[in-house]
């Protein structure tokens, strides 16, 4: 018997249990389990060596510090009372009972102060005998995973981590991170499996650099985040001329603080183009701010680049990720809005697409609709990235549209429409546009976004062959 056949044979065990309140739960988990079975197998999915979780807030709520009036009376907390496991946690605790993942080890890390404790309810929630390693103690989170490499084994690409803390005096994701290890930021915890089955797709196509899940499902990488000591060129996002501090949008996508202590003659405007280093903020060890900044005349800037015969202004729209991927990766060929602001363009129209900084949330029903066409995790996730160097808060696309009508909600809601537009019919709007082309641009671009049709001035070159 196979491992999935072993699987839904142990999930079975419990309908032949006499009927009570504990098997209602029983049978609800168990339905939740299949469901996480079915993903994974559907999905083709490569599973890591090492499955790594964090406890407080992470696998469970609250975090056990919280538990001040039990720790005055001395009194040890009550799995399901007083500490409850999130519903995405139970779920693959089930899912583990099943023994799906053969080959596949588990271990806790964690740093909380309350070790018996965490210990004692590892015990009642029955996981004891499902984890493999445990690491439970106060201290670097990379003293942790040093030991469950050396116990296991196990290389760190070979690793995934869930954690609820990302970066900052108290994060785990970005040290772990940098170990080789991939992490997922999940800061409310795994409230939901597909948290967890959107990371083993991930995890199928990761390219072992050092990078994080973030909690909305994108994935950053490390080595293209700022840094301590790095020169960057950026534009100046915004000024607080009354408290003397800004922020500067550089070309690698990310927003850094800056004083105006740290700029030359002491001001500067939006929009101005300005090279600075990348140091730490004196008053906060964990943050970043730019200082060394020097304003960069028009003529030099990367920023602006050529003559005025070099530079185009084009019109602008900004889309939400996951959907503004699945459009820039030729997945999502209409586009949907119960405005009419695609109305006044003809067919042939060309304009750019922007990646706003949210995430829409729709509750991972696009990867309902995805699915329902064939598509694997696998292939999904890698539909719902944008390529290294692109990313939230810049152009990334350049699009040709074609015709704008209006539609029925009967005839969005037909299976080829659904799949077009990435959505279910219900959730998608009455005007449809059809995307009749799309190309990366040569870079990313960062631009500020703005509601509706806007206008973007961007470099000629970074524009693709054929389009101007």
């Amino acid at each position: 018997m196979g491992a999935i056949s072993r699987s839904i044979a142990l999930l079975l065990c419990p309908l032949i249990a006499p009927m009570s309140a504990a098997f209602v739960v029983t049978v609800t988990s168990t339905k939740r389990s299949m469901t996480l079975i079915k993903s994974v197998v559907q999905a083709d999915i490569h599973v890591p060596s090492l499955i790594v979780f964090d406890l407080d807030n992470t696998l469970w709520t609250p975090e056990l510090y919280q538990l001040r009036k039990l720790q005055q009376s001395q009194t040890t907390p009550v799995a399901g009372r007083d500490v409850r496991l999130f519903p995405g946690a139970q779920t693959v605790v089930d899912s583990l009972r099943s023994g799906m993942y053969e080959g596949t080890q588990f271990a806790i890390a964690s740093r909380t102060q309350s070790v018996e404790w965490a210990h004692d309810l590892l015990q009642q929630f029955g996981l004891v005998d499902l984890i493999d390693y445990v690491q439970i103690f106060p201290g670097s989170k990379r003293t942790h995973f040093e030991n469950l490499h050396a116990q296991s084994g196990i290389p760190y690409s070979n690793m995934l981590f869930f954690d609820d803390a990302r970066d900052g005096k108290f994060g785990n994701c970005v040290p772990v991170s940098s170990m080789g290890v991939l992490t997922v930021h999940c800061p409310g915890g795994l409230t939901s499996e597909s948290i967890f089955t959107n990371a083993l797709g991930k995890f199928s196509v990761w390219d072992k650099r050092p990078a994080i899940i973030e909690w909305d499902g994108t994935l950053t990488l490390l080595d293209q985040q700022t840094k301590k000591g790095d020169r960057l060129e950026g534009v100046v996002k915004m000024v607080n001329e009354d408290r003397r501090f800004g922020f500067i949008q550089s070309r690698a996508g990310h927003d850094v603080f800056f004083h105006f202590n740290n700029v030359p003659k002491g001001k500067v405007k939006k929009g101005d183009s300005l090279s600075f280093v990348v140091s730490q903020d004196p008053k906060y060890a964990h943050k970043r701010m730019a200082v060394d900044i020097e304003v960069i005349p028009p003529s030099t800037s990367l920023q602006d680049t050529t003559t005025k015969t070099g530079a185009v202004t084009m019109n602008t729209f900004s889309m939400n990720l996951p959907f503004a991927a699945l459009l820039a990766n030729q997945y999502k060929t209409l586009e949907t809005r119960n405005g009419t602001m695609f109305v006044p363009y003809p067919p042939g129209t060309k304009m750019l697409l922007h990646v706003g900084k949210r995430v829409y949330p729709d509750g991972d029903r696009h990867v309902d609709v995805m699915r329902s066409g064939g598509l694997s995790m696998n292939d999904i996730a890698k539909l719902k990235a944008l390529p290294p160097g692109y990313g939230t808060g810049m152009v990334v696309a350049i699009v040709e549209l074609g015709r704008t009508y209006e539609t029925t909600l009967e005839e969005r809601s037909t299976l080829g429409v659904q799949q077009k537009v990435g959505a279910f019919g219900a959730d998608s709007g009455k005007m449809v546009t059809e995307i009749k082309r799309v190309e990366y641009l040569t870079r990313g671009v960062p631009v500020s976004g703005q509601g509706g049709v806007f206008k973007a001035d961007i470099d000629r070159s970074v524009i693709p062959a054929g389009w101007i």
